[in-house]
Protein backbone atom coordinates (compact mmCIF):
# COMPACT_ATOMS: atom_id res chain seq x y z
CA UNK A 1 0.00 0.00 0.00
CA UNK A 2 2.82 2.07 0.77
CA UNK A 3 4.82 1.24 -2.44
CA UNK A 4 2.41 2.60 -5.02
CA UNK A 5 3.90 4.86 -7.69
CA UNK A 6 3.50 8.45 -8.73
CA UNK A 7 4.58 10.32 -11.90
CA UNK A 8 3.51 13.99 -11.51
CA UNK A 9 3.05 15.67 -15.12
CA UNK A 10 3.01 19.49 -16.43
CA UNK A 11 1.50 19.88 -19.71
CA UNK A 12 -1.13 23.06 -20.92
CA UNK A 13 -4.26 21.26 -19.44
CA UNK A 14 -5.66 18.75 -17.46
CA UNK A 15 -6.43 16.43 -19.74
CA UNK A 16 -3.32 16.66 -21.89
CA UNK A 17 -1.82 16.40 -18.31
CA UNK A 18 -3.39 12.75 -17.16
CA UNK A 19 -3.22 11.17 -21.06
CA UNK A 20 0.58 12.09 -20.92
CA UNK A 21 0.90 9.77 -17.34
CA UNK A 22 -1.26 7.17 -18.53
CA UNK A 23 0.64 6.80 -21.64
CA UNK A 24 3.95 6.93 -19.28
CA UNK A 25 2.99 4.51 -17.14
CA UNK A 26 1.08 2.27 -19.61
CA UNK A 27 -2.26 2.27 -17.19
CA UNK A 28 -5.98 3.28 -18.04
CA UNK A 29 -7.15 5.87 -16.11
CA UNK A 30 -9.06 3.30 -14.01
CA UNK A 31 -5.73 2.37 -12.39
CA UNK A 32 -4.44 5.27 -11.51
CA UNK A 33 -5.89 7.94 -8.57
CA UNK A 34 -5.51 11.93 -10.53
CA UNK A 35 -4.78 14.62 -7.69
CA UNK A 36 -4.25 18.13 -9.91
CA UNK A 37 -1.23 19.79 -7.92
CA UNK A 38 -1.40 23.20 -9.56
CA UNK A 39 -4.37 23.76 -12.28
CA UNK A 40 -2.18 26.65 -13.71
CA UNK A 41 -3.73 29.98 -15.72
CA UNK A 42 -4.43 30.71 -19.03
CA UNK A 43 -3.57 34.15 -19.59
CA UNK A 44 -4.13 35.68 -22.76
CA UNK A 45 -3.38 34.25 -25.90
CA UNK A 46 -0.31 32.70 -24.00
CA UNK A 47 1.15 35.13 -22.59
CA UNK A 48 2.15 34.96 -19.08
CA UNK A 49 -0.09 31.59 -18.65
CA UNK A 50 0.81 28.66 -16.28
CA UNK A 51 0.64 25.26 -16.91
CA UNK A 52 -1.07 22.72 -14.85
CA UNK A 53 0.57 19.97 -12.68
CA UNK A 54 -0.79 16.91 -11.99
CA UNK A 55 0.07 13.72 -9.31
CA UNK A 56 -1.05 10.00 -11.17
CA UNK A 57 -0.86 7.50 -8.48
CA UNK A 58 -1.21 3.69 -9.30
CA UNK A 59 -3.94 2.23 -7.55
CA UNK A 60 -3.11 -1.21 -5.87
CA UNK A 61 -3.84 -4.39 -7.22
CA UNK A 62 -7.50 -5.10 -6.15
CA UNK A 63 -6.76 -8.82 -5.45
CA UNK A 64 -3.86 -7.92 -2.89
CA UNK A 65 -6.37 -7.07 -0.05
CA UNK A 66 -8.25 -10.31 -0.64
CA UNK A 67 -4.98 -12.43 -0.39
CA UNK A 68 -3.51 -11.17 2.81
CA UNK A 69 -6.19 -12.20 5.51
CA UNK A 70 -6.07 -15.58 4.06
CA UNK A 71 -2.61 -17.08 6.05
CA UNK A 72 -4.25 -14.87 9.04
CA UNK A 73 -7.06 -17.04 8.90
CA UNK A 74 -5.19 -20.21 8.92
CA UNK A 75 -2.88 -19.32 12.38
CA UNK A 76 -5.69 -20.23 15.04
CA UNK A 77 -6.45 -23.93 13.49
CA UNK A 78 -3.42 -25.47 11.26
CA UNK A 79 -5.37 -29.00 10.68
CA UNK A 80 -8.55 -26.86 9.15
CA UNK A 81 -6.39 -24.50 7.26
CA UNK A 82 -4.42 -26.90 5.03
CA UNK A 83 -6.66 -27.64 2.89
CA UNK A 84 -8.30 -24.05 2.29
CA UNK A 85 -5.01 -22.48 0.81
CA UNK A 86 -4.87 -25.85 -1.85
CA UNK A 87 -8.50 -24.04 -2.76
CA UNK A 88 -7.82 -20.43 -3.57
CA UNK A 89 -4.03 -21.02 -4.76
CA UNK A 90 -5.25 -22.78 -7.60
CA UNK A 91 -8.09 -19.90 -8.76
CA UNK A 92 -6.85 -18.02 -11.20
CA UNK A 93 -10.12 -16.01 -11.59
CA UNK A 94 -8.73 -12.38 -9.18
CA UNK A 95 -5.36 -12.81 -11.30
CA UNK A 96 -6.63 -11.95 -14.72
CA UNK A 97 -7.50 -8.71 -12.78
CA UNK A 98 -3.84 -7.50 -13.05
CA UNK A 99 -3.57 -7.81 -16.90
CA UNK A 100 -6.41 -5.77 -17.26
CA UNK A 101 -5.13 -3.09 -15.64
CA UNK A 102 -1.83 -3.14 -17.27
CA UNK A 103 -0.74 -2.08 -20.60
CA UNK A 104 -3.32 -4.23 -23.28
CA UNK A 105 -6.44 -1.94 -22.79
CA UNK A 106 -4.16 1.33 -22.83
CA UNK A 107 -4.20 2.60 -26.38
CA UNK A 108 -7.43 2.16 -26.72
CA UNK A 109 -8.64 4.12 -24.33
CA UNK A 110 -6.03 6.55 -25.26
CA UNK A 111 -7.81 7.94 -28.53
CA UNK A 112 -11.18 9.33 -27.57
CA UNK A 113 -8.67 11.46 -25.70
CA UNK A 114 -6.83 12.60 -28.59
CA UNK A 115 -10.54 13.21 -30.44
CA UNK A 116 -11.80 15.22 -27.92
CA UNK A 117 -8.91 18.01 -28.54
CA UNK A 118 -9.34 17.69 -32.27
CA UNK A 119 -11.06 20.54 -34.24
CA UNK A 120 -14.37 20.49 -35.84
CA UNK A 121 -14.73 18.95 -38.92
CA UNK A 122 -15.83 20.95 -41.98
CA UNK A 123 -14.56 24.18 -40.34
CA UNK A 124 -11.42 26.18 -41.42
CA UNK A 125 -8.65 26.53 -39.35
CA UNK A 126 -8.62 29.99 -39.88
CA UNK A 127 -11.91 30.83 -39.24
CA UNK A 128 -11.58 28.59 -35.91
CA UNK A 129 -8.70 30.91 -35.09
CA UNK A 130 -10.72 34.25 -35.48
CA UNK A 131 -13.60 32.83 -33.61
CA UNK A 132 -10.91 31.91 -30.89
CA UNK A 133 -9.33 35.19 -30.77
CA UNK A 134 -12.36 37.28 -30.70
CA UNK A 135 -13.57 35.01 -28.12
CA UNK A 136 -11.13 35.06 -25.84
CA UNK A 137 -10.70 39.06 -26.37
CA UNK A 138 -14.10 40.01 -25.65
CA UNK A 139 -14.04 37.05 -22.34
CA UNK A 140 -11.47 39.61 -21.52
CA UNK A 141 -13.18 43.01 -21.70
CA UNK A 142 -15.74 40.97 -19.30
CA UNK A 143 -18.60 40.76 -21.61
CA UNK A 144 -19.99 37.71 -23.32
CA UNK A 145 -21.52 36.94 -26.79
CA UNK A 146 -21.83 34.52 -29.93
CA UNK A 147 -19.18 34.59 -32.53
CA UNK A 148 -19.62 33.10 -35.83
CA UNK A 149 -16.75 33.90 -38.37
CA UNK A 150 -17.01 32.71 -42.35
CA UNK A 151 -15.33 34.64 -45.41
CA UNK A 152 -16.12 37.63 -47.45
CA UNK A 153 -16.50 36.71 -51.24
CA UNK A 154 -12.74 36.73 -52.91
CA UNK A 155 -12.01 40.14 -54.45
CA UNK A 156 -8.75 39.65 -54.48
CA UNK A 157 -7.29 36.19 -55.45
CA UNK A 158 -6.28 34.30 -51.87
CA UNK A 159 -7.25 37.81 -49.96
CA UNK A 160 -10.67 37.10 -48.91
CA UNK A 161 -11.57 39.31 -45.62
CA UNK A 162 -12.77 37.20 -42.36
CA UNK A 163 -16.22 38.40 -41.66
CA UNK A 164 -16.77 37.95 -37.82
CA UNK A 165 -19.97 38.82 -36.54
CA UNK A 166 -21.05 39.13 -32.70
CA UNK A 167 -23.90 38.84 -31.23
CA UNK A 168 -24.85 39.64 -27.66
CA UNK A 169 -26.46 42.36 -24.92
CA UNK A 170 -25.44 45.31 -23.90
CA UNK A 171 -21.90 45.20 -26.74
CA UNK A 172 -21.57 49.20 -27.03
CA UNK A 173 -18.36 49.13 -25.36
CA UNK A 174 -17.13 47.09 -28.32
CA UNK A 175 -18.03 49.61 -30.45
CA UNK A 176 -16.54 52.76 -28.60
CA UNK A 177 -16.40 56.28 -29.68
CA UNK A 178 -16.45 56.72 -33.74
CA UNK A 179 -15.96 53.34 -33.81
CA UNK A 180 -12.17 53.47 -32.24
CA UNK A 181 -12.49 50.03 -30.14
CA UNK A 182 -14.10 47.92 -33.10
CA UNK A 183 -11.18 49.51 -35.32
CA UNK A 184 -8.60 48.47 -32.19
CA UNK A 185 -10.43 45.10 -32.06
CA UNK A 186 -10.64 44.03 -35.40
CA UNK A 187 -6.59 45.20 -35.89
CA UNK A 188 -5.24 43.34 -32.75
CA UNK A 189 -7.04 40.05 -33.64
CA UNK A 190 -5.54 40.47 -37.54
CA UNK A 191 -2.27 40.29 -35.88
CA UNK A 192 -2.99 37.01 -34.22
CA UNK A 193 -5.15 35.28 -36.35
CA UNK A 194 -2.38 35.99 -38.93
CA UNK A 195 0.73 34.88 -36.39
CA UNK A 196 -0.93 31.75 -35.31
CA UNK A 197 -1.90 30.67 -38.91
CA UNK A 198 1.14 31.70 -40.24
CA UNK A 199 -0.80 33.58 -43.57
CA UNK A 200 -2.11 36.69 -43.96
CA UNK A 201 -5.50 37.88 -42.43
CA UNK A 202 -8.08 40.52 -42.30
CA UNK A 203 -10.47 40.50 -39.54
CA UNK A 204 -13.50 42.86 -39.86
CA UNK A 205 -15.40 42.72 -37.28
CA UNK A 206 -18.95 43.79 -36.53
CA UNK A 207 -21.15 43.67 -33.61
CA UNK A 208 -24.80 43.37 -33.56
CA UNK A 209 -24.85 44.87 -37.33
CA UNK A 210 -23.71 47.94 -36.46
CA UNK A 211 -21.12 48.15 -39.84
CA UNK A 212 -24.19 47.83 -42.28
CA UNK A 213 -26.46 50.42 -40.15
CA UNK A 214 -23.36 52.67 -39.96
CA UNK A 215 -22.48 52.56 -43.77
CA UNK A 216 -26.53 53.42 -43.98
CA UNK A 217 -26.20 56.47 -41.90
CA UNK A 218 -22.46 57.54 -43.70
CA UNK A 219 -23.94 57.02 -47.04
CA UNK A 220 -27.45 59.11 -46.20
CA UNK A 221 -25.58 62.06 -44.84
CA UNK A 222 -22.72 62.28 -47.61
CA UNK A 223 -25.41 62.57 -50.04
CA UNK A 224 -27.51 64.93 -47.97
CA UNK A 225 -24.07 67.49 -47.83
CA UNK A 226 -23.51 66.75 -51.50
CA UNK A 227 -26.57 68.32 -51.97
CA UNK A 228 -26.10 71.28 -49.66
CA UNK A 229 -22.78 71.98 -51.56
CA UNK A 230 -24.35 71.93 -54.81
CA UNK A 231 -27.05 74.49 -53.63
CA UNK A 232 -24.25 76.71 -51.91
CA UNK A 233 -21.54 76.35 -53.83
CA UNK A 234 -19.38 75.98 -51.29
CA UNK A 235 -17.64 72.88 -49.67
CA UNK A 236 -18.21 71.39 -46.38
CA UNK A 237 -16.44 69.06 -43.74
CA UNK A 238 -17.87 66.01 -42.53
CA UNK A 239 -17.23 65.19 -39.19
CA UNK A 240 -14.04 63.24 -38.27
CA UNK A 241 -13.68 59.43 -39.23
CA UNK A 242 -11.51 56.07 -39.05
CA UNK A 243 -10.35 55.45 -42.76
CA UNK A 244 -12.90 52.77 -43.39
CA UNK A 245 -16.01 55.15 -43.02
CA UNK A 246 -14.13 57.75 -44.94
CA UNK A 247 -13.84 55.12 -47.84
CA UNK A 248 -17.46 54.61 -47.84
CA UNK A 249 -17.85 58.88 -48.30
CA UNK A 250 -15.58 58.41 -51.21
CA UNK A 251 -16.81 55.48 -53.19
CA UNK A 252 -20.19 57.22 -52.46
CA UNK A 253 -19.78 60.93 -54.12
CA UNK A 254 -17.46 59.43 -56.51
CA UNK A 255 -19.50 59.47 -59.99
CA UNK A 256 -21.37 62.56 -58.46
CA UNK A 257 -21.95 65.34 -61.02
CA UNK A 258 -21.48 67.94 -58.89
CA UNK A 259 -19.19 67.38 -56.33
CA UNK A 260 -16.09 65.55 -55.41
CA UNK A 261 -14.51 64.90 -52.29
CA UNK A 262 -10.90 64.86 -50.81
CA UNK A 263 -9.51 63.89 -47.21
CA UNK A 264 -7.87 66.52 -45.20
CA UNK A 265 -6.31 66.61 -41.79
CA UNK A 266 -4.26 64.33 -39.44
CA UNK A 267 -5.10 60.89 -37.58
CA UNK A 268 -7.51 60.44 -35.11
CA UNK A 269 -9.42 63.74 -36.47
CA UNK A 270 -8.67 63.40 -40.34
CA UNK A 271 -11.85 64.10 -42.10
CA UNK A 272 -13.75 64.42 -45.82
CA UNK A 273 -14.27 67.59 -47.58
CA UNK A 274 -16.96 67.86 -50.18
CA UNK A 275 -16.49 70.31 -52.51
CA UNK A 276 -17.94 71.75 -55.74
CA UNK A 277 -16.49 70.74 -59.11
CA UNK A 278 -15.03 73.66 -60.95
Amino acid sequence: MNERATLEIIAPTVEEAIQQGLDQLGLTADAVSVEVLDSGSKGLFGLGGRQVRVRLSVNPPPDTPASKPGPKADSPKKAESKPQPKERKPSPEKKPVEPQAESKPAPKKAEPVDLGNSAPVGHDPVLNAAEEVISKLIHHMGLKAQVSAHFDEADDGDHRAIQVDVRGEDLSALIGRRAETLAALQHVASLIVGKQTQQWAQVVVDVEGYRARREKQIRQLANRMADQVTKTGRKAAMEPMPSSERRIVHIELRGHPAVKTESAGEDPYRKVVILPKE
